[in-house]
């Protein structure tokens, strides 16, 4: 089986599929679209991508595309923690503080403000598509002192040296990442990750309605549903036009969750499941390289 991913080699993202497939075969794709589109072309199974950063927030490309441009189910979920790293090329070891650029993804430069503020202060921070990207980039053009952020596992595929470790703000700084299926599959809940269940709903309220989201948390209130996470992002229909997404704490059954969609539906509500799914906890923070 494929499982495509956020790359290239030694991406965050690579951690998280290959923690989660380690017998499968990892394909890596530039974009977050190019692996949607991988999946929409069946050139993979699934695709592993980003979804939130607890510093950053959602990755709204990756729920821009879940909700306008495919439909894919969510088959599972893992959450792993993030340390970033700030590495140069071999060559410029001795005279790393005299770095003329740094980069990385716009998410870990934002993640790391105050090192690159008072070891870096004033140099240029350029955007990648991914941290794994800007050491790849750092490790082709040994001519430039450039740095890059990224983690330990991308240092050591591309050959860099870190010079200072966990240069991150905060320390608690984790990443979800989703799985998406183009069959149906199911991941193994039989591994010492495993953290529980969740279902993803999508509901679009009524138009012009007072008290519309009320009734709508309501709904699961009554029947002792936990929700884990509730996050507004626009139709892209209009100004104030927005949708919801709902995390609910539990394995989609034969009763509750049935019973608040269709509560949901009577009040005029579209609503939609993303995904009933497990979702696993990465605490391991020192991954090796893994062979394709």
């Amino acid at each position: 089986m494929k499982i495509g991913f956020l790359g290239p080699k030694a991406t965050f993202t690579d951690i998280a599929a290959r923690s989660l497939f380690p017998n499968e075969t990892a394909v890596a794709y530039p974009t977050i679209p190019a692996c949607f589109d991988a999946l929409n072309e069946n050139e993979i199974e699934l695709a592993v991508v980003p979804l939130e950063n607890a510093l950053e927030g959602s990755v709204n490309i990756t729920l821009d595309y879940l909700i306008h441009e495919v439909d894919f189910p969510i088959i599972g979920e893992l959450t792993a923690p993030i340390r970033q790293h700030f590495m140069v090329h071999p060559d410029h070891v001795k005279e790393w503080d005299k770095t003329e650029a740094v980069y990385s993804h716009s998410h870990a430069i934002a993640q790391c403000h105050k090192f690159l503020h008072k070891e870096l202060k004033g140099i240029p921070c350029e955007s990648t598509t991914s941290t794994a990207a800007a050491a790849q980039y750092v490790k082709e053009n040994p001519d430039l002192r450039a740095g890059a952020i990224a983690n330990e596992l991308a240092a050591e595929v591309y050959g860099l040296a870190i010079v200072k470790e966990d240069i991150h703000d905060f320390d608690f700084n984790h990443t979800k990442f989703i799985v998406l299926s183009s069959k149906e599959l199911s991941i193994n809940e039989d591994r010492k990750e495993f953290s529980g269940n969740k279902t993803t709903v999508m509901v679009t309220l009524p138009a012009d309605r007072s008290g519309a989201l009320h009734q709508v948390l309501s709904a699961f209130a009554w029947r002792n549903l936990n929700l884990t996470k509730i996050e507004s992002r626009p139709m892209k229909t209009g100004l104030g036009n927005y949708f919801f997404i709902i995390d609910v704490d539990m394995k989609q059954d034969d009763v509750l969750i049935p019973g608040a969609v269709a509560e949901l539906e009577a009040l005029g509500c579209s609503v939609k499941i993303l995904g009933s799914y497990p979702y696993f906890q990465l605490r391991n923070k020192n991954t090796k390289v893994l062979q394709d």
